[in-house]
């Protein structure tokens, strides 16, 4: 009987093991929860123009994460990802993520893709400002004729765009009671600018997305200066511990891979007749716009 009795314990104690050790096994595989989820902090264009509506569930089916998309412009992005509240970035203010990458908070820069800056106004034109043959010019004449222009004044790569313009039109144009600053993203700027009839500096593809019920018309564009390049940056897990390094590592080869980049060539195609981005992965920024 004790035989038995100690051949039975035996055998209970070797079952125990097994679980124990599959058990193991399972948690050393399985990523924990958290990880699944992975948050993009992005500019507002990506989202205005309807572009990640219809990257985001690809990616997700494909990888198996959960994108939390933040779309802010791209200088709160980039504010974001300093401070580690973000695992990748999707933005297009180059001047600035070149500084974000020298500080060391991002662990690469990768061209996405690129489109186009636009003068859009009232289609009376009151500053007569589609004659212009720069968009210099065309700020210049804003500034003459005193017309209403909305800036977004939220520190996005499109306010740095228009800073530069303003700069390159010898204009501070600041303290002007004709330039008013909304505060918010492209598309409500685009339409705050219409209900006002005012000029604004809009992205491409926000544009023409929104242009069915805005009213505004495209007064200048085609200048070298008004080009719009979009990078894809994972935030450096070396500062930041709680940061999904290999989820941003796979949005970021999920945004150049090439399904990804066809997609975004065809985007807006049957809608508008033309793309709202250009595919640019494994270019050279410095080649873009020639």
């Amino acid at each position: 009987m004790m035989k038995r009795s100690y051949l039975r314990t035996a055998l209970l104690a070797v079952v125990l093991a097994l679980v124990l050790a599959v058990g193991m096994a399972g948690n050393a595989t399985a990523a924990p929860a958290t990880m699944k989820n992975l948050i993009l902090a992005t500019t507002t264009s990506t989202q205005d123009s309807g572009l990640l509506d219809v990257l985001i569930p690809i990616f997700e089916k494909k990888t198996g994460y959960f994108v939390k998309t933040i779309a802010v412009g791209s200088g709160q992005a980039m504010a974001m990802g300093k401070k580690g509240e973000a695992d990748v970035l999707l933005v297009h203010s180059p001047a600035a993520e070149k500084a974000f990458m020298a500080e060391g908070n991002g662990t690469k820069r990768t061209l996405v893709m690129h489109n186009d800056f636009i003068v859009v106004g009232p289609p009376g034109d009151p500053a007569t400002v589609k004659m212009s043959k720069s968009a210099a010019a065309a700020f210049k004449q804003i500034a003459l004729s005193k017309a209403l222009f909305m800036s977004r004044g939220d520190n996005s790569g499109t306010h740095a765009k228009e800073k530069g313009i303003w700069k390159a039109a010898g204009i501070n144009p600041e303290k002007e009671t004709w330039y008013q600053q909304t505060g918010l993203g492209m598309g409500q700027t685009l339409n705050v600018a219409a209900e006002k009839k005012a000029y604004t500096l809009a992205d491409r593809g926000t544009y023409l997305a929104l242009k069915k019920n805005l009213g505004l018309d495209i007064l200048n564009q085609g200048d070298a200066i008004l080009l719009n390049v979009y990078s894809v940056i994972p935030v450096n897990p070396a500062k930041f511990k709680k940061i999904n390094a290999d989820g941003a590592k796979a949005f970021a080869d999920f945004m150049v891979a090439p399904e990804t980049q066809k997609i975004i060539g065809t985007f807006g195609v049957e809608k508008f007749g033309s793309p709202l981005f250009f595919p640019d992965a494994g270019k050279k920024e410095e080649s873009l716009g020639k």
